[in-house]
């Protein structure tokens, strides 16, 4: 599970009756003469958490279990990586009707900005009783991924189904999907919401392509604004 500077590793129980715990191993890369594969802690339980790593940099991990007598097993033989991102919790979006200089997004930032600066991703407004998500361009795309109990619920990027209007209802608990225009993915997480101002959670993939999805195409020339009502 992929965090802010760090990964959550989970694996399944060994089931040989002498097993004394396991070791956690990191390389920069799967598999070659140049993957070294370091162990980088143990733990008697089935899951590590792996902190200090750089944001936008994938490492792969293995794990080998040891017994009592001080055996050690091969290294596991799923292929297993990650790329930690930032995050960020408790972020407040105004209603862009009554103050939009508050109401967008920037998750490279990042920042709060206005609904129509060229940096803004997403941003928040309310008409009629109607609470919406909206991406300020045509090259950027969002969806509504449900509900989550947290924003670590979701944990990719998806290949399709994204909103052709470019906006999204809000629910509180749902979590939301965005690709940005310069070949980059993020998510946010609604804890809060009235008509006035929305509180979000977020995530942002610094690196480009990255949710193992195929990558976005970057915008080269002008960008097209979408129309508002």
């Amino acid at each position: 599970m992929t965090g802010d500077h760090e990964v959550f590793l989970f694996w399944l129980e060994n089931t040989e009756a002498d097993v004394a715990g396991y070791r956690i191993y990191q390389s920069p890369c799967e598999s070659g003469g140049d993957c070294l594969y370091v162990s980088v802690g143990a733990t008697d339980g089935t899951e590590f958490r792996l902190s200090g790593l750089a944001n936008g940099v994938t490492s792969y991990f293995a794990v080998t279990a040891i017994d009592r007598a001080g055996n050690e097993s091969k290294l596991s033989r799923e292929v297993v990586f990650d790329t930690p991102r930032p995050e960020g919790f408790g972020v407040i979006l105004s209603n862009s009707v009554n103050d939009p200089s508050q109401s967008g997004f920037d998750f490279s930032g990042p920042a709060i900005r206005p609904f129509d600066d060229p940096q803004t991703d997403v941003y928040f407004e309310a008409r009629n009783g109607v609470l919406l998500m909206l991406t300020p361009f045509t090259d950027t795309d969002i969806q509504d991924a449900g509900y989550a109990s947290s924003l670590d619920a979701v944990d990719f990027a998806p290949s399709g189904g994204w909103s052709p209007s470019g906006s999204v209802e809000l629910v509180v608990g749902h979590c939301y999907v965005v690709g940005t225009h310069d070949n980059h993915y993020a998510k946010l997480r609604v804890t809060a919401a009235d008509a006035s101002r929305i509180q979000i959670d977020w995530a942002y993939q610094v690196d480009p392509g990255n949710r193992e999805l195929k990558a976005r195409p970057v915008t080269n020339g002008p960008r097209i604004r979408r129309p508002r009502a």
